[in-house]
């Protein structure tokens, strides 16, 4: 961890919705004046889309579990090193995964490669994560990704609101048929259990948004429930590490309420609202930390 070059994990599975947060954070360094370096855990992944589709197959040949999930399939110690070097130096390794041909275009790549290796973070006050892995912990590898965070942020709304999201964002944006979403889902479980879970345990701050809308079968919802639609549980591992003030988030966040002493519920249409007057003084005292360090 470091005071003069803090880094910002926020992690979450695919269809978690980390976006939500990653633009709470964006208003935040707007209104502060911060820049970032922004790193998207995508760009962590070992293989590109052409490589990862041949694993996967060769996997499924020999009955093996292989996913964008699991730890061989992403560059985990390279992730720790760029965190803890960023802690140091305040400069890291960063490249870029491109999805699409829109974001390929620029570079004249095909979607689905990396864009080469780039020294980045000069002039930049920290670095923002966003992607699968900013918490993770790998006793085995000798992988402590969430030891050089200074604030692990978990994006994780319960599962089957979770799948509704996947399923619906993958064959509206990315082309895929639901029956291919769902075998994805059915293939990453395993990862998903043993790699993804683990991770909230080691956040400082979790956001779970609930539905209060019926989505016991996630495989045929026709839509995903709206904000207005589900409740949102913010839970905070250490309050007095960041100052959380209670009755002014109860103040402030109209229908909220306390379900445990380090635990506030607020609608969800409030969520984005609840995330940058939680996280702004958070910021904000970064700021101040890192300019007396």
């Amino acid at each position: 961890m470091s005071k003069k070059h803090p880094v910002i994990a926020v992690t979450g599975s695919s269809g978690a919705g980390t976006s939500t947060v990653k633009v709470a954070f964006e208003h935040i360094f707007r209104r502060l004046g911060v820049t970032p370096m922004v790193v998207e855990g995508d760009s962590f992944h070992r293989y590109d889309r052409k490589a990862m589709k041949a694993k996967t197959q060769e996997a499924e040949e020999k009955g093996e579990n292989f996913s964008h999930f699991g730890f061989e399939a992403n560059l985990l110690k390279e992730l720790e090193e760029l965190f803890k070097g960023y802690g140091e130096t305040g400069r890291g390794r960063r490249r870029y995964y491109l999805h699409n041909e829109k974001e390929a275009e620029p570079y004249g790549q095909e979607p689905g490669t990396f864009t080469p290796w780039e020294e980045a973070g000069e002039g930049s006050d920290l670095l923002f994560y966003e992607g699968l892995h900013g918490a993770v912990v790998n006793e085995e590898q000798g992988v402590n990704v969430a030891k050089y965070a200074d604030l692990k942020v978990g994006v994780v709304p319960i599962v089957n609101l979770e799948w509704i999201q996947k399923i619906h964002r993958d064959t509206a944006e990315r082309g895929y048929k639901p029956e291919h979403v769902t075998d994805t889902i059915l293939r990453r479980m395993q990862d998903y259990v043993n790699v993804i879970t683990p991770q909230f345990s080691h956040t400082d701050i979790n956001f779970q948004r609930v539905p209060t809308v019926d989505t016991s079968n996630p495989f045929i919802a026709r839509d995903i429930p709206t904000p207005d639609e589900s409740m949102v549980v913010i839970r905070f591992k250490n309050p007095r590490q960041f100052d959380i003030d209670f009755p002014y988030l109860l103040s402030m966040i109209h229908g909220s309420f306390m379900s445990r002493r380090n635990t506030i519920v607020v609608p969800g249409g409030k969520m984005g609202f609840a995330m940058e007057i939680i996280f702004n003084p958070i910021i904000e005292r970064m700021m101040e930390d890192s300019r007396t360090a």
